[in-house]
């Protein structure tokens, strides 16, 4: 079972992070588990509250970032109580070269866990990107909804599951209900 709210953000992503050719790829995920189904070089999964990203880069023992050539986040920034500060740290733990998958919602319901703060279209995240100092041609952000997705996610039961006979897909601009990006670290 997977949630209506991220059919077409999952498949764009496997096609974003296979394109970076995984087998090659060192990576951190912060505070999930979505990289598990890549065939990454290495993978390291770094869970709040022991790591936190706001409060900095995830450090060596010397001192220095850890460096990485992806960090993903999947529906984590819209928890975080510094989402700006936090984008800085990641770039600052990328190689030059490296890039930032990250995936947001943007039309659901409030979901403390602990907390729910943020909220960015496909724009909003670029922007978001932009000031954390990647540069705007590097970036790739895409979002996706419909009306049925909102109506969807209105009801008592969240989040809704995707039913392929009678959930549409199609893309409505003026509605997203995720969004996510991929930005590189030129």
């Amino acid at each position: 079972m997977v949630s209506l709210n991220r059919v077409v953000m999952q498949k764009s992503t496997r096609k974003m992070i296979t394109a970076l050719s995984p087998k090659d790829l060192k990576v951190a995920e912060v505070s999930g588990k979505w990289g598990e189904m890549f065939d990454f070089k290495t993978y390291e999964q770094f869970r709040y509250p022991k790591y936190d990203i706001c409060a900095g880069p995830y450090m060596t023992e010397e001192g220095k970032p850890r460096k990485f050539d992806l960090v993903m986040a999947n529906q984590v920034w819209e928890h975080l109580d510094r989402p700006y500060a936090a984008t800085k740290n990641v770039r600052r733990m990328l190689k030059k070269g490296g890039h930032f998958w990250v995936a947001v919602p943007f039309f659901i319901p409030f979901h403390a866990a602990p907390m729910d703060n943020s909220r960015w279209s496909a724009r909003g995240l670029k922007n978001l990107l932009i000031e954390a100092g990647f540069e705007e041609d590097a970036i790739r952000a895409e979002q996706w909804g419909n009306r049925n997705a909102a109506l969807r996610n209105m009801e008592e039961v969240w989040p809704p599951v995707y039913d392929k006979e009678t959930d549409p897909l199609e893309n409505d601009p003026k509605m997203p209900i995720c969004a996510w990006a991929l930005a590189r670290r030129t």
